[in-house]
């Protein structure tokens, strides 16, 4: 189809399903049941800016900003950009390496529910086989449809495949290439590379101008429900700039389309969002590399990566240690919410070593302690300690610093789960939490303890309860990650 007869057919499977295009009908919506249990999902920046892998995947966009580290860096590795462009890298990311089996063994390894690769970046370019742009992966560079060979790898391992589109932003990303001689000039038609390249827009006005126009909507209205037709991801995930004012309607449009897909197939899916682009309750909040300080009644998630500095490969990356994330994802856990990590694969489709230790090495810890993190549900109680967490997106920049005094709480079945993040050397912790207070003080704990265990442990710890706490001993329990303690409920 094109585009005009997809919109038609766009505009038809809302007029016959159970969503419409309004506030009112998606509010109807509910969080399936495998997204409610799920915890744990992996992200997947990969693309032409991996070519480069210099800075971090806005290359793009920050190689034609004169004076920019990038713009000088390209200058002087590659040339002129009127001479060689961020077009000129296509060829050049060939993907020789890439095996969509062996990425699935390791992201199930680590212990993931479900994977989202980035379907389309603000580059523009796109990394499956489209009806809508020649642009794209299957076509040029690799020549391969990598989005849908990801999804049915991590398919055939019963995780969960889904997508993220980041395509919105290409409305004004490579506008700064019209600001001096450069290839960007050579993107004034629809269907183009680099079109429209927009003047950049002001990031936080919901009402910026030159404001997207209708064909360019309309054109990701397309982009997006042709990823829901060919792959049918379970997960959508949408990055920043949907919120601008002149989205709304297709937003609606694109939610009512893949919310009646769904329908129709049987299957429960998630739209992943940020910045109050949708209404609350019409899809699953996100907040990137940050969190909730507080357990919320309500699903959400966050997004971060294993590196500080960039969310895909680039050389010289910025690791966060393993065991920052495991508390990072006991945290959010404890809270309702589910982390999605990111890693960066190289051009040639290799995991670096530095993600792939990683992830096994937290697939190691939640093989251990997985019971306690899912299916999990929030506890009365989500944390205890002093250490308080940062609320808000871009808050993970530097580790917390827990103390032996920090724990998280799940709970499972018949069991509360405590999370010690810094487990001391002493092997001695009292939770608060569980103190023995008097019963007309509520609320407080006044729960039947039957049995306390730790995870991974053969040890039984001693334990006695008063009115400043459980007291748990150990004297074999030793972990440079988070310790788990079982407390089963008579």
């Amino acid at each position: 189809m094109n585009k005009q007869e997809y919109l038609k057919h766009i505009d038809s499977v809302i007029a016959s399903g159970k969503f419409k295009d309004t506030w009112e009908s998606l509010s109807a919506y509910r969080v399936p049941e495998w997204y409610e249990k799920a915890k744990f999902g992996i992200f997947i920046h990969w693309g032409i800016y991996s070519v480069p892998a210099f800075g971090n995947e806005w290359y793009s966009r920050n190689m034609y900003i004169q004076g920019s580290d990038e713009y000088n860096h390209h200058i002087k590795t590659y040339g002129r950009h009127k001479d060689f462009g961020y077009k000129d890298f296509i060829p050049m990311f060939k993907a020789e390496k890439f095996d969509s089996g062996e990425w699935a063994r390791i992201f199930k390894e680590s212990g993931a529910q479900y994977v989202v690769p980035v379907a389309e970046h603000h580059d523009g370019f796109q990394m499956y086989k489209s009806d809508i742009s020649h642009w794209n992966a299957y076509e040029m560079g690799p020549k391969k449809d990598t989005l849908g060979m990801i999804s049915e790898s991590v398919s055939k391992l019963g995780m969960v495949n889904g997508c993220s589109s980041h395509r919105i932003e290409h409305w004004f990303f490579m506008g700064h290439g019209k600001e001096f001689e450069s290839d960007i000039t050579d993107g004034e038609r629809e269907g183009d590379f680099y079109y429209p390249a927009m003047p950049e827009a002001n990031h936080h006005d919901l009402f910026s101008t030159p404001v997207p126009d209708k064909a360019f909507l309309e054109d990701w209205l397309v982009r997006c429900c042709e990823l829901v037709d060919r792959y049918n991801p379970k997960v959508f995930y949408f990055d920043w700039w949907i919120q601008h004012s002149a989205a709304k309607p297709y937003l609606k449009k694109f939610a009512a389309y893949y919310y009646n897909r769904a329908e129709e197939r049987g299957e429960g899916v998630v739209i992943n969002y940020k910045h109050d682009a949708f209404m609350f309750s019409t899809a699953v909040v996100d907040i990137e590399r940050g969190q909730f300080k507080d357990a919320k009644p309500y699903i959400w998630q966050t997004d971060t990566s294993v590196a500080r500095n960039s969310w895909c490969y680039t050389e010289g990356n910025t690791y966060k240690p393993v065991r920052e994330i495991i508390c990072n994802l006991i945290d959010v856990v404890s809270k309702n919410g589910r982390m999605l990590l990111n890693i960066g694969p190289r051009a040639d489709g290799t995991i670096p070593e530095e993600d792939k230790a990683i992830l096994l090495a937290i697939g190691d810890w939640l093989k251990i302690n997985g019971e306690a993190v899912y299916p999990s549900r929030v506890w009365r109680f989500s944390e205890e300690g002093p250490t308080e967490t940062v609320e808000g997106q871009f808050t993970d920049g530097g580790a917390k610093e827990f103390t032996e005094h920090d724990f998280r709480f799940t709970v499972n079945g018949g069991s509360v789960y405590v999370f010690a993040l810094n487990f001391p050397e002493s092997g001695e912790i009292t939770v608060k939490s569980f103190a023995d207070a008097d019963a007309s003080k509520l609320p407080v704990f006044n729960g039947i303890i039957k049995d306390v265990s730790v995870l991974g442990f053969s040890e039984k710890p001693v334990c006695r309860r008063d009115e400043k706490g459980l007291h748990i001993k150990t004297k074999t329990v030793k972990s440079e990650n988070p310790v788990v303690f079982k407390i089963e409920m008579a």
